[in-house]
């Protein structure tokens, strides 16, 4: 038998091939980043060829370097960065722009259209989603509006269109030669145009939005013992390896993190902040900011469904504080920065680059350091970008509370910034619940693993997963109730002054 499951984790910054073994334990990971293309303010775009090459790349220097050929492997899954929209000809294999990624606004106008014409309660109802610049059905729209040629071929059905997790599967099932075009329920649950009952592509959503149904990837489950197919694009190292497991990233942290019983909740700390309360097997309808979407599905079974929190900017403003204002060298450098006063001095960091996500979904809003004195110091900004990362989290579970009438007993957390201790202890303090570590902290990676390999047997259900998960560190908080209160009241005040900033049409 194989003795490792493999998993793409194609995200935001970044792709890594990572391999598990039975225990769920890291046997090997490569890492690439690729660019950042902002070629307008408020527009981010990746290169989907460069992603492909990195994904290759990375793929084939993990299994060289460490001497494995294809049949140490059981299966491969994947997990992406959602919402990411990539439009291609099925030809050619080439794409008619690049990526448009999660974070761009430049579709604002599209969403608040569609909020004027009473279309948004549709959106709602159907797909559980606001309308919003953060999914990917307007991006689409923009694509086939503004490219050349982009709506003909698409009308022809030569134009695809895919999430991340879709462009990789096309070109790694041979591509222009045969390559399947598959997405799962999760990543389908985040465009506007899948309704969530059916599992189905809804001809009513995309009308709104002018979109050919012939564009389409078919939607599968997130674990599937059929395959959607077989790596034919690297026969060097992963030649004839089932495909069996595709997550969008938040729900493979899901996954990782073993949140399959109604009630388990998870907070991921990446590019930005996503909080996932597993909500059972029906629908539950957020009355207060959240999104409802498809946590996963194995194979025939009934989805599982989830209230989401999604935060546009988190782990971003650590590396904005480096890159343009160059406060920092490192990311790592923010910890002993910010240890370095005992609070914030009075600042707070409201990070609202693209606008505010969940609770608030206002694109008007834009990003503000507020209460500043000739005292305030970097360090003090460093801190009050950490407890941003914690207020936007506190937020969300405010809002989940009230939709879900779940209390927070604990926060599982994974992703970059669980390593910055100071940041877990502020998140603890500011939420009033202790806060815990995996001893795994890639759960997004192992997360794509663990629905791969339970597609073809390798783990045989989710007990023998949960008997992987252990525990790496705790916190509890250390705040008086007065303390948490008097904090959470600057940022709400905080929160205001952001705004009303930018006019959307």
């Amino acid at each position: 038998m194989a003795d490792f499951i493999g998993a793409i984790d194609q995200g935001t910054t970044s792709t890594r091939f990572m391999l598990f073994d039975h225990g769920g334990n890291e046997a090997g990971k490569g890492q690439l980043e690729h660019e950042q293309i902002l070629p307008e303010a408020g527009w981010v775009e990746h290169s989907p060829v460069e992603i492909w090459e990195r994904t290759s790349s990375v793929i084939q220097t993990t299994m060289n370097g460490l001497g494995l050929v294809a049949s140490d492997l059981a299966a491969v899954g994947i997990a992406n960065q959602r919402e990411t929209t990539v439009v291609w000809n099925r030809l050619t294999g080439r794409p008619y722009y690049n990526a448009i990624v999660w974070q761009d606004t430049r579709t604002d106008r599209i969403a608040s259209a569609l909020e004027r014409e009473g279309k948004g309660d549709v959106i709602r109802e159907k797909a559980g989603l606001p309308p919003a610049t953060y999914f990917s059905g307007g991006k689409i729209q923009w694509i086939l509006e503004n490219v050349p040629g982009a709506r003909e071929d698409a009308e022809r059905g030569d134009a695809l269109f895919g999430t991340t997790d879709s462009w990789l599967m096309w070109n790694l099932t041979g591509g222009r030669h045969g390559g399947v075009h598959v997405t799962d329920v999760t990543n389908a649950s985040r465009t506007m145009l899948m309704n969530l009952e059916t599992l189905e592509w809804d001809d009513e959503l995309l009308s709104f939005f002018g979109i050919p149904r012939a564009m389409l990837p078919q939607i599968r489950p997130s674990s599937d013992p059929l395959h959607y197919g077989e790596v034919l694009a690297l026969p060097d190292v992963l030649n004839g390896i089932p495909l069996t497991g595709i997550l969008g990233d938040q729900q493979a942290a899901m996954f990782g993190q073993v949140c399959f019983a109604p009630g388990e909740a998870k907070n991921t700390y990446g590019t930005g902040n996503f909080m996932l309360l597993n909500t059972g097997t029906e629908p539950v309808r957020s009355k207060n900011g959240l999104i409802t979407t498809v946590c996963y599905q194995f194979g025939t079974d009934k989805p599982v469904y989830a209230l989401e929190g999604s935060i546009a900017v988190t782990g971003s403003a650590v590396q904005w504080l480096r890159d343009q204002l160059g406060i920092i060298s490192g990311a790592a450098a923010i910890e002993p920065l910010a240890a370095s006063v005992p609070d914030s001095g009075g600042v707070y960091f409201v990070p609202a680059f693209s606008g505010l996500f969940a609770p608030y979904w206002r694109s008007d809003a834009r990003g503000a350091i507020v209460g500043l004195s000739r005292f305030n110091t970097n360090a003090h900004v460093a801190r009050a970008t950490l407890e941003a990362i914690c207020y936007q989290s506190r937020d969300v579970a405010v809002a989940m509370e009230a939709d879900s009438g779940v209390h927070l007993d604990v926060l599982k957390v994974d992703g970059g910034v669980t390593a910055n201790a100071l940041c877990m202890q502020m998140q603890a303090d500011i939420l009033g619940v202790p806060v815990s570590r995996p001893v795994v902290a890639e759960t997004t990676a192992l997360g794509a693993a663990y629905a791969a390999g339970l597609a073809v047997g390798f783990w045989r259900d989710t007990d023998e997963l949960r008997a992987n998960w252990n525990e790496s560190r705790r916190w509890s908080p250390e705040w008086s109730d007065e303390q948490r209160a008097g904090g959470y009241a600057g940022w709400k005040k905080a929160v205001e002054r952001t705004l009303d900033w930018v006019d959307v049409r």
